[in-house]
């Protein structure tokens, strides 16, 4: 029976890219070498991270003043990292609370700076994103968090703002295109849409480095990284591998237009059930509902949250739990998931409904 794998991280990727990695892990390249055992400085590598790094400049269509980086300590050490590298302790750091993931960047950016938080939905439980906000022009940068995982929210319009957007992207950065002059700096865990967990995406500006007055300790200065091409120390070599092949994947079937059109079926027909679905609701507002985390729950959860979950189980539908600090159901669907997964649940949510409603 085939697995349906709606997990939402690490996540699925393609079939393709798993048998083209397990082949490098056995013979890269016909080298006679794993993957695994290949020095990171030789050609071999090198080959791979600068065809890594030249993916994400064409996919995402990169102004060439930006800088790329594959780091390690997923989007949690970025949390504190930006903040280092940007904020003086007298400088401000304006934020907007969507969730889990937004409140642990606002605890490690007051330690290095001073934080406002513009705008929150904690007060409605994370369900929708907030807006006609101000942000001061006096702030270094506009933190937010582009998708939420947990909540299932997810902006669809960008801010408007007078300075330079810090984003998490880490669930759906190569989901769609960009307005890449609106950001200064992103970074993303890669196990969504990227590749495996054990590399970090960080996408900057070169320009915002270099005003903080503090010494920076050498492996958290982003300067140190762009000056050794990602590798003053070894590299995480198999994510970088794996997530290479996975922008190839990407490239070869459209690019970002191509993956935002994928998402947006995906949303559209397990949503349609959600409304349509007697059984389920969804928390979330509408124009804030995520492409890549469909979260709903069940009208009576005494009643239909396990049972449910064992259906899908029966089905071969994997990762549907929600995360444990909401409950009920949560869809991941990142990019590599294809239609026929999602009308799989959607069939499931209806013969649940046939007899249970």
């Amino acid at each position: 029976m085939k697995i349906h794998n709606f997990s939402a991280g690490p996540a699925i990727l393609p079939q393709e890219v798993f048998r083209e990695a397990a082949e490098g892990v056995l013979n890269l390249n016909d080298s006679g070498l794993s993957v695994l055992e290949i020095s990171h400085r030789s050609k071999a590598f090198t080959t791979i991270i600068q065809e890594a790094e030249d993916l994400v400049r064409e996919l995402l269509d990169l102004p060439e003043r930006y800088e790329v980086l594959f780091l390690t300590g997923g989007a949690s050490s970025q949390f504190f990292m930006t903040a280092m590298n940007l904020l003086d302790p007298e400088d401000v750091a304006a934020f907007v609370d969507t969730g889990s993931w937004s409140t642990k960047a606002i605890k490690e950016a007051r330690r290095f700076g001073q934080v406002e938080v513009l705008a929150s939905s904690k007060a409605d439980q994370y369900t929708h994103i907030p807006k006609g906000y101000d942000v001061p022009e006096r702030a270094r940068y506009l933190h937010i968090t582009s998708n939420n995982t947990i909540f299932g929210t997810q902006y669809q319009e960008w801010p408007d703002t007078p300075v330079p957007i810090v984003c998490d992207m880490s669930s759906d950065i190569f989901s769609r295109p960009l307005p890449l002059q609106r950001f200064g700096l992103i970074y993303a865990g890669a196990q969504k849409n990227l590749g495996p967990a054990g590399v970090t995406l960080v996408i900057l500006d070169p320009d915002l480095l270099g005003t903080v007055r503090d010494r920076l300790p050498t492996m958290l200065d982003y300067r140190t990284h762009i000056e050794r091409d990602s590798m003053f120390n070894t590299p995480p070599v198999f994510p970088i591998y794996v997530s290479m092949l996975n922008l190839r994947w990407i490239k070869a079937r459209g690019g970002l237009s191509a993956m935002q059109e994928r998402a947006r079926k995906r949303a559209e027909l397990l949503y349609a059930e959600v409304d349509r679905n007697p059984l389920f609701y969804g928390p979330v507002n509408t124009e804030d509902r995520s492409l890549m985390n469909a979260v709903f729950v069940a009208g009576d959860p005494d009643q239909h949250q396990e049972a449910f979950l064992e259906v899908c189980a029966d089905a071969g539908i994997n990762g549907i739990k929600g995360h444990r600090s909401v409950g009920g159901f949560r869809a991941s669907m990142y990019n590599a998931m294809e239609l026929d997964s999602v009308q799989l649940l959607v069939d499931v949510m209806q013969d649940f409904a046939k007899k249970r409603g």
